[in-house]
């Protein structure tokens, strides 16, 4: 309150979308010269509360700043823009209708070309490769793992029964949409399988094939003098890798979403400082805001279903300050779901840069798109 009674000309206020959600009656009191919303992805959701708070804010001047202007599906750039130029793109009907419904469905290239023309003039874009010289090289890898007879069987056990599940009721397209949760829910656990056969089957004794090569990959890459980050989408996959370093007795520090902001604090400090030659991140935490150029060596443990969620992980350590080459491995299952997903990362890739200029794009997959996931691959 003492803030907002003592504002005037020239003066600045920098607050949190937290903050400004819960005060937002305080906010909107005030016509403002200029409002800038930094990592502007945070109001990609027009229905949340934290989007409407920002959609009443009385401005002369808006701009935002995002990497990840669209990170699930075109409706979220609606909500960005809807921001910026209200109303520019229509309602959220008219731009479904006009816009996401044929390029995402359809991949109607008339409407992808349009709506292009239509975001030029508002879009700045800036390439790191093109603005930040300075930086080092990077060099990104895939390493295929085969899995061991026993984690194959459990896989195809896991895959048949899925579609079997799925598939008994009827092959009706309308049914496949009222299963999407229950099809996102088996894909969800054959993912978990490729990572390690305890996270589908807690007492299960087999070995994983994915926590061996990491193991061998933390040795050699710690023998040579290398820090690395470590990505996965699930805590109890991040537990799984803990217990082996400790097992190695291999020094390393931790964060997931649950980890309070002091303690997160100090265990990137710890690790700038070079405590820990390891930092194990649920993916998630550790999407943006974070500086970790003590670390020159990046793994993702599982592919997420938006690269662009794993471009901003992986660079926390591919950013200003840092001064050595920077390589990037993701671990993949061969011969699984999970080389499906990066197909499908090549193709969001594609329509990202016709459309956005290298920023990236997921359309929403049909319920049929995501029952091709559980087919055997080819």
């Amino acid at each position: 309150m003492d803030v907002f009674t003592s504002l005037g000309p020239n003066d600045i206020v920098v607050c949190s979308y937290n903050l400004l959600q819960l005060e937002s009656k305080l906010f909107e009191k005030h016509h403002w010269h200029t409002v800038i919303l930094d990592e502007a992805q945070a109001i990609k959701n027009y229905a949340a509360k934290r989007s409407q708070a920002v959609m009443r804010l009385k401005a002369d001047f808006r701009m935002i700043l995002t990497g990840t202007p669209i990170e699930n599906h075109l409706g979220e750039l609606w909500s960005l823009l809807e921001f910026v130029n209200p109303g520019f793109l229509g309602s959220q009907k008219e731009f479904q209708e006009r816009f996401a419904v044929p390029i995402e469905r359809e991949q109607n290239r008339n409407a992808r070309q349009t709506l292009k023309r239509l975001l030029r003039p508002f879009l700045l874009r800036r390439l790191k490769s093109e603005v930040l010289h300075e930086l080092p090289s990077k060099t990104e890898t895939t390493i295929r793992i085969e899995m061991s007879e026993q984690e194959q069987l459990l896989y195809e056990a896991i895959r048949q029964r899925a579609v079997e599940s799925i598939t008994a009721a009827t092959s009706d397209t309308k049914s496949f949409e009222s299963k999407r949760l229950q099809i996102l829910a088996e894909i969800m656990r054959l993912r978990r399988a490729c990572c390690h056969p305890k996270l589908v089957l807690p007492d299960s004794e087999i070995p994983g094939s994915k926590l061996a090569v990491f193991s061998e990959t933390i040795e050699q890459l710690r023998e040579n003098g290398h820090r690395v980050l470590v990505f996965s989408q699930f805590v109890d996959h991040l537990a799984i890798l803990r217990s082996d370093l400790d097992r190695l007795k291999i020094g390393y520090q931790y964060l997931d979403g649950s980890t309070p902001t002091k303690v997160r604090q100090q265990a990137v400090a710890a690790f700038q400082r070079g405590e820990g030659d390891v930092f194990l991140i649920s993916l998630r935490a550790g999407g943006f805001g974070l500086n970790l150029v003590g670390a020159d060596y990046v793994i993702h443990m599982d592919p997420w279903w938006n690269p662009a969620v794993e471009d901003q992980a992986s660079d926390r350590a591919h950013r200003i300050g840092q001064t050595r080459p920077v390589t990037i491995y993701r671990f993949i299952t061969a011969n699984t779901i999970e080389e499906k997903i990066l197909d499908l990362h090549r193709s969001k890739r594609s329509l990202a840069d016709e459309l956005l200029a290298d920023t990236d794009t997921v359309g929403k997959l049909t319920a049929e798109q995501l029952l091709e996931l559980l087919s055997p691959n080819k």
